[in-house]
């Protein structure tokens, strides 16, 4: 499957910027919004099993396997632009958001991550948490591009590349699913500031058709336990476990068998970042 030139002929508005786009079998949707992206674009192909399209002039990557939220980890080592926008194969940037987010990084060195206003289908309604987001209890800080959050939609926010991979990127562990609060915590913990702007704006279409609910919810419950175990006080993990326990008995499991793992891995937070963290709770 070939998308033409003509197709993709997207003016780019940046060359500060590259987009990187996991994917794994949604040629369709990918089709629709790809060719909606306007700086230099990654793709990393996921480990697909079914045939995807091919775009004249794009860097892709292709996985031997399904690497979930970490296959965008490597779309951002391969990137040599000094920011990195993420999209999922439902998602694109507005035009002028990319340019303008770029902008915002330059002018606030501190800033590790932007995340966008998400316009959730074709009738564009607010996404429920860009509104939390907008709302947040941190406040804006002095010289901040915008409101503090401890937490983003990955398809919607712009990093910085040094930032981000100094961080460690999405942690192969948790796959998909809830992969973001530990990569969020782990930016404010080394001190940047994760802010959310309203004027970015990402458009999201998700098709619902064919996923498995129960599923996810198995895997969002592991990976809040586990980004717990990772990060925070003893008295909260216990917490957590318990309510976990209540919402998905199955997913707490899992992670409680990886238990092992993650205390060889436990790097508690700063002091800062954990009030934060009970203030947003």
């Amino acid at each position: 499957m070939t998308l033409t030139p003509e197709i993709y002929g997207t003016e780019l508005e940046t060359d500060e910027v590259t987009v990187v786009v996991a994917t794994r079998n949604r040629a369709r949707r990918l089709l629709e919004t790809f060719p909606h992206h306007r700086a230099r674009t990654i793709l990393v192909d996921n480990g697909s099993d079914e045939p995807q399209p091919l775009f004249p002039g794009v860097d892709v990557v292709r996985l031997g396997e399904n690497r979930g939220a970490a296959a965008r980890n490597v779309g951002v080592e391969r990137a040599r632009t000094p920011f990195v926008a993420f999209a999922d194969d439902d998602s694109y940037w507005t035009p002028g958001s990319l340019a303008r987010a770029a902008e915002l990084l330059r002018e606030h060195p501190r800033a590790a991550l932007l995340a966008a206003r998400v316009l959730v289908g074709a009738e564009g309604r607010l996404d429920p948490v860009s509104a939390e987001m907008a709302a947040s209890p941190l406040g804006t800080p002095a010289g901040a591009a915008g409101p503090s959050v401890l937490g983003f939609l990955a398809c919607s926010v712009i990093v910085r590349r040094d930032a981000f991979l100094a961080a460690g990127g999405f942690e192969p562990r948790l796959f998909v699913y809830g992969e973001e609060g530990l990569l969020a915590m782990d930016l404010a913990a080394a001190g940047h500031e994760l802010s959310y702007v309203d004027e970015l704006v990402v458009r999201h279409l998700p098709q619902a058709a064919g996923r498995d609910n129960g599923a996810r919810a198995r895997v969002e419950t592991r990976n809040k336990v586990l980004t717990a175990m990772l990060r925070r006080p003893p008295a909260v993990v216990a917490r957590t476990v318990a309510s976990a326990a209540r919402e998905n008995l199955l997913g707490t499991a899992d992670a409680l068998r990886q238990a092992g793992w993650a205390r060889r891995r436990r790097s508690p937070l700063p002091p800062q970042i954990e009030s934060d963290l009970r203030r947003l709770a």
